[in-house]
């Protein structure tokens, strides 16, 4: 099991107020702006940026970044590890 990933899942849970979701209700993989995935939207998205900064110190200043970091859990997990080290 990968702790970072099932933290971020319960941070964006926590962060988005997603009431009627559970960790084991995301995929690593699912989509989160998809329809068929979380089907996140723009307010959503600001709310990911606060949550990168609140909980792991990461500013995402270049949007074309938060684009492919915030597609799913797995790339976000990526993108904290590259702005980590």
């Amino acid at each position: 099991m990968d702790q970072l990933k099932e933290d971020l899942k319960h941070q964006i849970i926590e962060q988005l107020n997603l009431e009627d979701v559970t960790a084991a209700d995301i995929s690593d993989d699912m989509l989160l702006f998809d329809a068929n995935g979380l089907a996140l939207d723009s307010i959503d998205a600001l709310e990911m940026i606060v949550l990168l900064e609140k909980y792991h110190g990461i500013q995402v200043v270049n949007p074309e970044e938060g684009k492919s970091a915030f597609l799913s859990v797995n790339s976000l997990a990526e993108y904290i590890r590259q702005k980590s080290n």
